[in-house]
């Protein structure tokens, strides 16, 4: 029976064609918006933030504000506190590192290398060991490796870096250093506040005498806990006032989530109101088809189809161009998410380019064929419903 609706209802479409196809075209464009806009919303959004929680759910960032300086007072408040693991400054700084006639723009951060392993877990060393001299650093991959796989610094080669000159607070220009390559990093593919890949690790000691820079960048901190980290940012923001700026890796996420959750849901509202006007477009195709078939119903009616038979019968038939116009919907949607995921996108400030797959998941795939569902059974409801009704006597002397 339910075979014998669905054939009766392809073929009520094919003997509409025109009209069928305007309807369908009008309902795939809700699906085809919800599928390609989310799913690469999606991705980028789960990208950053498993990227951010890389660099250590309990880290947390101190930087000075203006011209505060940090110094051993606030070094050792910080390792005063029960909630804290390790506390340990750091310095930091761009450069220019001339590779053969090119220059690339590195990060330079003078770090305990321990702390640094510590906090970001999936940090890696693919070549050499963590060095132990001053002149040797660990280098990212993208500092050893060119874009085409070819590989330019191995260890123990010197590399020469530009880095600016300070003098009384004040950049005068710049000057060269030279630091071997004591270990080289796998790649890590970016962490958008720090990049492995593109940074140059040194121990502390070398920020002072090789970097010359008098002055701490900031202070890295782990708490005991991740739990933890909220209680010490507001600690520390209460204490120090707008004097330091403290930012947790866990709450970057957070606020990261919180705003692709926004753009999901704006996303889905602006989809709702393309799925709204097919439910429109999708009533008037039905309402204008019961019409039309007034006399095929009363025939039918006459032959034994009951009032709920004659009432599937046609919400299949919406449902049928749901469906169909779903189907469609999601197909163009997919292809539309990987052509605006290969324009990629680029993070202001910090340079960085994103290339990914749209996250096109199952759960997506439901709920926007449920949604098209929905579009055939409101928007066929009233028109199944009147078709049900009508009288098979009437009908039989409809003209």
């Amino acid at each position: 029976m339910f075979l014998d609706f669905v054939r009766l209802s392809m073929r009520a479409l094919s003997e509409r064609k025109i009209r069928a196809t305007l309807t369908i075209i009008g309902i795939a464009i809700g699906p085809l918006v919800l599928v390609m806009m989310s799913s690469v919303v999606r991705s980028y959004s789960d990208y950053i933030v498993e990227r951010i929680t890389s660099l250590g759910q309990n880290a947390i960032a101190v930087f000075p504000a203006g011209n505060y300086r940090l110094d051993e007072e606030e070094l050792n408040f910080i390792r005063s506190l029960p909630e804290v693991i390790r506390a340990e400054p750091f310095y930091s700084t761009q450069g220019l590192l001339r590779r053969g006639s090119e220059e690339i723009k590195i990060s330079i951060f003078a770090i305990d290398y321990t702390i640094l392993f510590e906090a970001i877990g999936s940090l890696e060393i693919s070549d050499g060991g963590i060095p132990t001299e001053l002149l040797y650093a660990i280098v990212g991959r993208k500092v050893a490796f060119k874009d085409n796989g070819e590989q330019y610094f191995a260890l123990n080669d010197v590399m020469t870096i530009s880095v600016p000159r300070i003098k009384d607070e004040k950049i005068v220009g710049k000057r060269n250093i030279n630091v071997k390559v004591g270990a080289i990093l796998e790649e890590y593919g970016g962490a958008l506040i720090v990049d492995p890949d593109s940074t140059i690790f040194l121990q502390p000691e070398a920020g002072r005498r090789l970097l010359r820079m008098r002055d701490w960048s900031g202070i890295f901190v782990l708490a005991r806990d991740p739990s933890l980290v909220k209680g010490i940012v507001l600690l520390l923001r209460e204490k120090y006032e707008d004097r330091l700026q403290v930012i947790a890796f866990s709450a970057i996420a957070e606020v990261i989530s919180s705003v692709t959750g926004a753009i999901n849901f704006i996303n889905f509202a602006t989809s709702l109101s393309a799925f709204a006007v097919a439910v429109a477009g999708v009533a008037a195709t039905m309402i204008t088809s019961v019409m039309e078939r007034t006399r095929e119903i009363g025939v039918m009616k006459a032959i034994g189809y009951t009032s709920n038979q004659i009432l599937a019968l046609t919400l299949l038939e919406s449902i049928m161009m749901s469906l169909i116009g779903g189907s469609i919907g999601i197909s163009i949607g997919a292809i539309g998410a990987h052509i605006l995921s290969s324009r990629g996108l680029t993070i202001g400030g910090i340079g960085l380019t994103l290339t990914l797959s749209p996250k096109i998941t199952s759960d997506l795939i439901i709920q926007t064929l449920l949604l098209t569902m929905m579009i055939g059974l409101a928007g066929g409801s009233l028109p199944a419903y009147r078709a049900s009704k009508i009288p098979p006597v009437v009908a039989l002397r409809y003209e």
